[in-house]
């Protein structure tokens, strides 16, 4: 939190009641005798003109943080946990949190990386700054007595935000947790999976090209299209006098989900001077079957009949 009265000040560093335990100005170093100075020093000596100084501050506060909790997790008298952390310990990067609460019970949550490969030197024209990444959370409930058969921990998959323009991970269906099973069985058969299916992802964006340029054989040559992850594409569009624009927005499961259809007129505009657009259309022929000009020759077919409600449903709108 930054003083509104003195911007140029250093920040004050603020945690919830929970972490009430964590001092990170005061942590010893693990390595030896003396106290971590760092971040005193950082703070004493800040300069709001240099933009890394804020960047360093929280990724040190966040190391000393994932440390703090990994040695809260250790402590935990659980002996299903104990074992599950001596079997991942090899595993790099692993991220830990003690969640507990008086209204709540205890329960672990572990974010492992996971698919040890460049997703982004995979996509020709990449975008991204960041590497990409895919974790799996796990959460197992605190059981501080012994249970034969444990419940299967809570598992879900997340990402780095600009994955989604290459694979959905809503869309990934987890293998069965075996009764029993441990993480170290259950992530080769996991990785294995996913590996698979982030390199059919990737097979998918020439599919996605393949059906933009097979639109230019009916519609001409696309006004716009997204070169890299070919999710969407314009081309124009006329019946008789009426011209407009047709938008495909394609999802990361083309060609088993067909693409949603807007219409945009050249010719009608709303009081507020914005083109008028259909609704999202999504109802016509399509099979993933066919071959990409056979799709885009169904799709012109399908627009001539369209065209004319839309041009209907344009100067009714404009007549409001």
């Amino acid at each position: 939190m930054y003083d509104a009265e003195s911007p140029f000040s250093a920040p004050d560093i603020m945690f919830g009641p929970e972490d009430e335990n964590f001092h990170p100005f005061t942590s010893k170093v693990d390595e030896g005798e003396g106290y971590h100075d760092s971040l005193q020093n950082s703070l004493r000596d800040w300069n709001s003109k240099d933009p890394s100084r804020l960047t360093s501050l929280l990724q040190e506060l966040r190391d000393r943080y994932a440390s703090y909790q990994r040695k809260r997790v250790e402590g935990v008298e659980d002996e299903r946990l104990k074992f599950e952390l001596c079997t991942m310990l090899s595993r790099e990067g692993i991220e830990m949190h003690l969640s507990s609460g008086v209204e709540k019970p205890e329960d672990v949550k572990f974010a492992v990386p996971l698919v040890d490969i460049n997703i982004n030197k995979m996509i020709p024209g990449c975008p991204w700054r960041h590497p990409q990444k895919i974790f799996l959370q796990v959460l197992y409930p605190v059981v501080r007595k012994y249970a034969s058969t444990p419940a299967a921990p809570r598992l879900k998959l997340v990402s780095t935000s600009e994955l989604k323009a290459l694979l959905s991970i809503e869309d990934i269906k987890l293998p069965s947790w075996i009764d029993g099973m441990c993480m170290a069985e259950y992530l080769p058969h996991l990785e294995e999976s996913l590996e698979k299916q982030v390199l059919e992802a990737v097979s998918l964006i020439n599919v996605r090209r393949g059906f933009i340029e097979a639109l230019g054989s009916f519609f001409g040559r696309p006004l716009e299209a997204d070169p890299v992850f070919c999710r969407t594409a314009t081309v124009i569009a006329a019946s008789g006098v009426f011209t407009f624009l047709v938008h495909f927005l394609m999802s990361t499961q083309f060609p088993k989900k067909q693409p949603s259809l807007v219409l945009q007129s050249s010719q009608h505009f709303n009081s507020q001077g914005a083109p008028i657009k259909s609704q999202l259309i999504t109802d016509y022929p399509w099979s993933p079957r066919w071959e990409p000009l056979q799709m885009a020759e169904r799709i012109f077919e399908f627009l001539a009949d369209e065209a004319l409600s839309f041009k209907r449903y344009c100067n009714e709108a404009q007549l409001q």
